[in-house]
């Protein structure tokens, strides 16, 4: 099993920059892929961004291409989600989430993850 916990959310205006960090338990982080989801007030749970175990494949949401970057410090068992030109709408709660899977198989769907961390808030004002 392994444990998630997020930090480094928080109140930000439009055009700015946050990093979020999710620190995992355990010593077998580098068998997990890992992913960044959001849900907003009254929205579904959507895919924002993973990377594979390995960190060398990486998958991105349409609307955060370009802007967002996900990384994974596999030593320090840390996946980190760098926002930059952030917008109104990247308002919501920002999950981290393990998938148990080979590094070919990296997912975007939010059920084949096993492992949720507790979420950390993101609102950007405008």
């Amino acid at each position: 099993q392994v444990q998630l916990v997020e930090s480094g959310g928080g109140l930000v205006q439009a055009g700015d920059s946050l990093r979020l960090s999710c620190a995992a338990s355990g010593r077998t982080f580098s068998r997990y892929a890992m992913g960044w989801f959001r849900q907003a007030p009254g929205k579904e749970r959507e895919f924002v961004a993973a990377t594979s175990r390995s960190g060398t494949t990486t998958y991105y949401a349409d609307s955060v291409k370009g802007r967002f970057t996900i990384s994974r410090d596999n030593a320090k068992n840390t996946v980190y989600l760098q926002m930059n030109s952030l917008r109104p709408e990247d308002t919501a709660v920002y999950y981290c989430a393990a998938d148990l899977t080979p590094d070919w198989a990296t997912s975007r769907a939010k059920y084949d993850y096993n492992y949720w961390g507790q979420g950390t808030q993101v609102t950007v004002s405008s």
